[in-house]
């Protein structure tokens, strides 16, 4: 199922059922978009991520980087990962993501995909770092990357295109409910940094 690209109102809530995902739309200019894509793409210190898949150590192409208020552990994939201090831009835009949300956050992970040929696989993030329901916002820069919805139980899925500059926020019992994943595609060639502001639990 594909939603209709263009949305009279925002937010709206892309999942009829079973939790929320609720999409703002673009919420910043296409100029300001621009300039965070770039000072993001020089200043965050960017590491290929890692994982443990069937007892096996992998690498992905995919880059990370973890920030919080402190140094925050939080385990996902069987790797432990210590976040780093907050840099200005993005304790800027953590602050915008408040504001336009009207919740709170204390860390982030920012992700670097360098092309469509990276994506992540269904997964939810439900980990028990998290805070349980926590609202996780979404803040996308550089190409327009289709993120897709499933449901665990009926396998309904559900897909959106997220535009350079547009946020995105799962909340309720959306990682209870349903999968989530970015699909990779031979089609799109330009660089995504995807920012998910998150509370970790402590």
């Amino acid at each position: 199922m594909d939603l209709f690209d263009s949305l009279d109102q925002y937010p709206i809530n892309l999942l009829p059922k079973d939790g929320e995902a609720n999409y703002y739309g673009v919420v910043l200019s296409r100029g300001q978009a621009d300039q965070y894509f770039q000072t993001l793409l020089n200043t965050t210190h960017w590491v290929n991520d890692t994982a443990i898949i069937y007892g096996k150590h992998l690498t992905t192409k995919r880059k990370i980087a973890w920030y919080g208020d402190r140094p925050f552990r939080y385990t996902y994939s069987k790797i432990t990962r210590q976040a780093l201090e907050w840099t200005p831009i993005l304790l800027e835009l953590k602050k915008f993501a408040e504001e336009q949300t009207q919740e709170t956050y204390n860390s982030c992970l920012a992700n670097l995909y360098h092309d469509g040929s990276e994506g992540m696989a269904w997964h939810s993030d439900a980990e028990k770092d998290l805070q349980k329901n926590g609202a996780i916002a979404s803040l996308t820069f550089g190409a327009e990357r289709k993120f897709s919805f499933k449901h665990k139980v009926t396998q309904e899925t559900i897909s959106h295109v997220l535009e350079h500059g547009s946020l995105l926020v799962m909340k309720g019992e959306t990682q209870s409910h349903w999968l989530h994943r970015l699909p990779p595609t031979k089609t799109i060639h330009p660089a995504r940094i995807n920012l998910t502001f998150r509370t970790i639990a402590y």
